[in-house]
């Protein structure tokens, strides 16, 4: 930081610490005994879509690393874009495996970040379905900010979340994860490439 930026009170961007996503399998653990919600094996990487060879030679790399297991059993990965153009990474593994859908979702916004599209990356979701009522969650890692939230949608077809079950999330991982402080952040992710469906 130089000079001008101290008097104008400018800052450099904090770097994000994608290792806290390393902390989401011991989360899933305390989640699961705190409400019962359980893994999905879903999870998914949002960002902003980019034009270019670049950017495109980078996805292919993605889908490379992401697919290796395929030849035995693996799932592919799947790119799909969203209502308001956002594309998403859908990487699915065993439910039980949280472990390796955590290492594929890291590997995604390293590699991503390390090839300059850092900017780019919104966020990471990583699913959860309760087994008694049927209902979705999903642990949203904000890139840019380096937290987590809870996004919880009602079911049915209005686009509404159930806040409470939300807050009684944030209560159960307030040990296991850095959760994001200011709830105005928190925002909605409908459509989140099947790592939540009201």
């Amino acid at each position: 930081m130089g000079l001008l930026d101290a008097i104008l009170g400018r800052s450099k961007p904090v770097r994000p610490d994608l290792d806290q996503l390393f902390a989401v399998p011991s989360a899933a653990l305390t989640l699961q005994a705190a409400t019962g919600f359980a893994p999905t094996g879903r999870g998914s990487v949002c960002f902003a879509g980019v034009e270019g060879g670049g950017f495109a030679r980078l996805q292919e790399d993605v889908r490379e690393l992401l697919d290796a297991d395929t030849e035995r059993g693996g799932i592919p990965v799947e790119f799909s874009r969203d209502a308001y153009g956002y594309t998403w990474l859908l990487a699915t593994h065993p439910a039980d495996d949280t472990a390796s859908l955590v290492n594929d979702l890291h590997a995604v916004n390293t590699l991503l970040q390390d090839g300059g599209f850092g900017p780019h990356l919104l966020c990471s979701l990583i699913g959860f379905r309760h087994p008694a009522d049927g209902r979705s969650l999903a642990l949203v890692y904000l890139y840019k900010r380096g937290t987590f939230y809870p996004f919880a949608p009602l079911p049915g077809d209005a686009e509404k979340r159930d806040n409470p079950r939300e807050l009684q999330v944030r209560g159960a991982l307030g040990d296991d994860l850095r959760v994001e402080k200011d709830l105005s952040r928190w925002f909605p992710v409908w459509g989140g490439a099947g790592a939540v469906s009201p």
